[in-house]
């Protein structure tokens, strides 16, 4: 379940991060990369090209490998990268957490692509990884991810002050959580 390729609509799908993305990934965040800035840490040019995403997707990967992160890829009906959805610091235990982060490509963004990937990714966490909450956070002025959150589920349940450096300051973020179920705690 957690391997497989999940629609999203009736062209787009949600599929595990692959080393084979790095190119269109680099197209699509370079492409969007005006777009994000708002809500992006400040990043060097690097990050936008097909190498600086293989060093990333070596990493996220290997965090994937280790238990510690679930990466997909949001593909268009070619397969193309359109964008991206984590979830990271996976902690399994008593706690079963993780924190989620998304972004869509700008030429597809406003057509509910995010809303459907993000419910798709919380049926994941509940039913695949077992865990009992995720949470996310946005910039303060972040009016559209935070729409995305509560169509999903998600609650505020505080700001953070100063919680990232994204756009070239420390920024204050909303905290959202959803917790995915109460029931028992089980396997690792």
């Amino acid at each position: 379940m957690i391997d497989d390729i999940h629609r999203i609509d009736a062209e787009v799908r949600l599929r595990p991060l692959a080393m084979a993305d790095a190119g269109p990934l680099a197209r699509s965040l370079a492409r969007s990369r005006a777009y994000m800035r708002p809500w992006e840490p400040v990043r060097p040019d690097a990050f936008y090209t097909e190498e600086g995403q293989r060093e990333r997707l070596a990493g996220a990967l290997a965090d994937r490998d280790a238990g510690r992160a679930m990466p997909w890829v949001l593909c268009d009906g070619q397969d193309r990268a359109i964008g991206a959805f984590t979830l990271n610091g996976v902690v399994l235990g008593p706690f079963r957490s993780a924190t989620l982060g998304y972004w869509v490509d700008v030429d597809f963004a406003g057509r509910g692509l995010a809303t459907a990937a993000v419910r798709k990714v919380c049926e994941l966490a509940r039913d695949a990884l077992r865990l009992h909450r995720v949470e996310a956070g946005t910039v303060l002025d972040n009016a559209a991810s935070q729409r995305v959150l509560a169509k999903c589920g998600f609650e505020e349940f505080g700001v953070a002050p100063r919680y990232l450096h994204i756009d070239g300051a420390w920024r204050d973020h909303r905290i959202f959580q959803r917790v995915l179920h109460d029931g028992p705690v089980t396997g690792a």
